[in-house]
């Protein structure tokens, strides 16, 4: 039953993660491997509430959460409450909270950064919403979709990378939290049960160039 369940969940991955287009994944280098630092990190990006802040800036006791999102991709909207919930709630464990929007709004203006300073209020973010002016963050990541969430410990070292959990449609159903249990055992001390996970969600719409 548990290799049933197993190979159903690892079908349903490859068809919401779908293949790339031009401008999406093709434009991102592979992904950091567990155990990395963080690049660029202190590299500036401007916040929904108007402020500049780096990945280190926001870096907490007990750990830092970089999770690549955005306001349009209809699998970031679902997962957004959620995201939304655990980043709030990793500020009081200790553990600094990040969501980066990447996307280029001339793809979809939804993702501009207009609307992220709107769907911050809305939502409730008590952590950084920041502006990835050049995509240059997710592609020094090597992040390829959104939501896709990277969790580092208080010695600054990967120790989760992926999915949020794995049921995008019904909160009440997730069987399995991936993200946040990594955040509860980060905050504990403990090791993350799961380490790597299938990111899942749209491709990221890199920026060509520079945006203003």
């Amino acid at each position: 039953m548990k290799a049933t369940r197993a190979a159903l969940l690892a079908a349903s991955l490859v068809l919401v993660s779908g293949p790339a287009t031009a401008g999406e994944t093709a434009s991102a280098p592979a992904s950091l491997a567990l155990g990395a630092k963080a690049p660029m990190a202190t590299s500036k990006m401007k916040t929904a509430n108007g402020k500049e802040v780096s990945i280190a800036d926001v870096k907490g006791a007990k750990g830092t959460l970089v999770v690549f999102t955005c306001n349009a991709c209809p699998w970031a909207k679902k997962w957004e409450s959620r995201i939304v919930e655990l980043g709030n709630d990793a500020g009081k464990k200790g553990i600094g909270m990040i969501a980066i929007n990447s996307n280029d709004p001339n793809v979809n203006a939804d993702d501009s950064y207009a609307v992220m300073q709107s769907r911050a209020k809305e939502r409730g973010m008590k952590f950084a919403y920041a502006y990835d002016a050049t995509s240059g963050i997710a592609r020094a990541f090597g992040a390829t979709r959104t939501p896709e969430a990277f969790l580092f410990d208080a010695s600054g070292k990967l120790v989760y990378h992926g999915t949020i959990d794995d049921n995008a449609d019904d909160a009440a159903a997730v069987k399995d939290a991936y993200l946040a249990n990594a955040v509860n055992a980060v905050a504990g001390g403990k090791a993350v049960p799961v380490a790597e996970t299938k990111a899942l969600g749209c491709g990221i719409k890199f920026r060509k160039s520079s945006a203003s």
